[in-house]
C-alpha cells in the first residue's frame, strides 16, 4: 500500500530502495523557502544498521502490511528478551536487534506488541505511556517558580528525564515511551 511522504510515523514499516525498514523517528520540517520534507530515521529490518533520509511531503513509499500478537514480557539476558502469548502460554525468544532501543522501558509483566512480516518477527510496539518509580531527584530549591522549572530525575530502568520540581525520590510518574518525556505523576 502506497503512502504519502507526511504519513509515514513511527513504529511503521516501510520500504525503500528495495529493503525494508522500522521507523523510528520522524520530523516534517517546513522550510522558509521551497517545500516542506519529512526526515525519517529508521532501521534496516535484516541488517540492523540505522539510516536518515528525506522525503518530500508529496512523495509516495510503500508500507509493508505486518501483523500484530500481544506478548507479556517475562525476562531478559545479555542478548534476548522471553516474552509469553497470555492465551496459550506459549514463549517466544527475540533477539536484541529486534527490540532495539525499546529495551530501556521493558519490565517484567508489561504488555507489548510484536510486529510480524510472513511469521517473523520484526519489531515490537510498546504502550504509549508506562509507570516508573523515580530512584533519584534533585531536591528542591526555594524561590524556583513553578510555571516553568523542570529538575533531572533518574527512574528505576536507568532513564534520566526531566521532571517538575515537586516529584521527589520513590514517586510514581508516568512517561511517554516514544520521546521519554514526563507526562504526569502517577495514582
Amino acid at each position: 500500500m502506497k503512502i504519502l511522504a507526511n504519513l509515514i510515523r513511527s513504529g511503521m514499516i516501510i520500504e525503500n530502495d528495495g529493503r525494508q525498514w522500522a521507523v523510528l523517528k520522524t520530523q516534517i520540517i517546513k522550510p522558509g523557502k521551497g517545500g516542506a520534507f519529512n526526515q525519517i530515521e529508521m532501521r534496516d529490518l535484516k541488517a540492523g544498521t540505522k539510516t536518515n533520509i528525506r522525503l518530500r511531503t508529496q512523495e509516495t513509499v510503500k508500507k509493508l502490511q505486518t501483523t500484530e500478537k500481544e506478548f507479556q514480557f517475562l525476562f531478559s539476558d545479555e542478548d534476548s528478551y522471553t516474552f509469553m502469548d497470555p492465551n496459550n502460554f506459549e514463549q517466544i525468544v527475540l533477539e536484541n536487534d529486534i527490540i532495539g532501543e525499546d529495551k530501556i522501558y521493558l519490565k517484567d509483566g508489561i504488555m507489548v506488541k510484536v510486529n510480524y512480516i510472513d511469521n517473523s518477527p520484526i519489531s515490537i510496539s510498546l504502550p504509549s505511556a508506562l509507570v516508573f518509580e523515580v530512584v533519584e531527584a534533585e531536591p528542591v530549591v526555594k524561590g524556583q517558580t513553578a510555571a516553568s522549572s523542570s529538575k533531572p530525575a533518574i527512574l528505576e530502568n536507568g532513564l534520566r528525564i526531566m521532571v517538575p520540581p515537586f516529584v521527589e525520590k520513590g514517586t510514581f510518574v508516568q512517561i511517554n515511551t516514544t520521546d521519554g518525556s514526563y507526562i504526569k505523576r502517577a495514582e
